[in-house]
C-alpha cells in the first residue's frame, strides 16, 4: 500500500475514533458477511436464483411451444400444474447445470 493510501485509511479509522487495525478489521469483516451467505459465496447463491429461474421458465416454454406444436392448448389449470412443476425442481437442476458447466470449463 502506497503512503497516500495508508494515510487515508488512518484518517479513516481516526475520523470514527479507532486504530487503523480495529477499523480494517470491521471492514473486512462486514465485507466478508455480506459476500457470504450459508457458508457459499453470496454471489454464487445469486446466480443459482438466476440460473434457478432461468430453468423454470425454459421448463414453461419449451412445454408450452410444444403443446402448440401438436395443436394443443393449455387450460388454466394445466398452466398452473405446469408452473408448479417447472418451479419445484428449478434449484437442484440449476446446480447440476452450473456444476456441469463449471466442469466443462475447468476440464
Amino acid at each position: 500500500m502506497t503512503e497516500e493510501e495508508y494515510a487515508k485509511l488512518k484518517g479513516t479509522a481516526q475520523a470514527v475514533g479507532k486504530t487503523l487495525g480495529e477499523w480494517c478489521r470491521e471492514v473486512i469483516l462486514a465485507n466478508a458477511d455480506r459476500h457470504m451467505l450459508n457458508g457459499q459465496p453470496a454471489d454464487s447463491i445469486e446466480i443459482q436464483a438466476l440460473m434457478a429461474e432461468f430453468v423454470a421458465l425454459r421448463t414453461i416454454l419449451l412445454n408450452v411451444l410444444f403443446r402448440q406444436a401438436n395443436g394443443e392448448s393449455l387450460t388454466a389449470e394445466q398452466m398452473h400444474k405446469l408452473i408448479e412443476r417447472a418451479d419445484a425442481d428449478k434449484f437442484k437442476k440449476a446446480v447440476e447445470r452450473l456444476r456441469h458447466a463449471s466442469e466443462s470449463v475447468s476440464g
